[in-house]
């Protein structure tokens, strides 16, 4: 078992992996980290952009990964930022279908450390050596997509909520 956070301004009792934004890092899926700085500081990202009447929250899970990795589901691990995770960021923001191939994709986040990078690459700006070169320097956050949800019914375990206070 695997302990694992998810940031919003609401907490999420029942995931569903069809509710997501579609064009972001690994597709549209259900979206965890097992840094719960990370999930805090988007809960708080998340709750800002949505007004003043929300509040940012928390919310863990366990997942049973071992049997997921047991199971037959497709799971892609990108170790670090490279140039495959580079072209599967891209394909998925551009609204590709890449995601479908898989059923859990973990590796890096393109935050707002490594998306200039990202962007500059895919607008041709700069070449993927010279891309690979700058994120070889960027700290390598944590997200966990799971897009089966099958995956979230049967292993995905809901622990608690903690609404993050002000200042918190």
């Amino acid at each position: 078992m695997i302990k694992l956070y998810h940031g919003s301004y609401i907490a999420v009792e029942s995931p569903l992996v069809g509710l997501g934004r579609k064009k972001v890092d690994f597709g549209q899926g259900f979206y965890l980290t097992n840094l719960y700085e990370q999930a805090k500081a988007w809960a708080e990202t998340i709750a800002e952009r949505k007004g003043r009447k929300t509040q940012p929250i928390v919310s863990a899970y366990t997942l049973d990964y071992t049997s997921v990795r047991n199971e037959n589901f497709r799971i892609k691990v990108f170790d670090s930022y490279n140039l495959e995770w580079l072209e599967y960021v891209i394909d998925c923001r551009r609204g590709g279908e890449m995601y479908k191939l898989y059923d859990i994709v973990e590796g890096g986040v393109a935050n707002d450390n490594v998306i200039d990078t990202v962007e500059d690459y895919e607008n041709g700006i700069i070449t993927a050596e010279q891309a690979l070169g700058q994120l070889r320097y960027k700290k390598v956050n944590h997200q966990i997509c799971i897009l089966n949800q099958e995956i979230i019914d049967k292993y995905l375990i809901f622990k608690n909520s903690e609404i993050i206070p002000e200042n918190g």
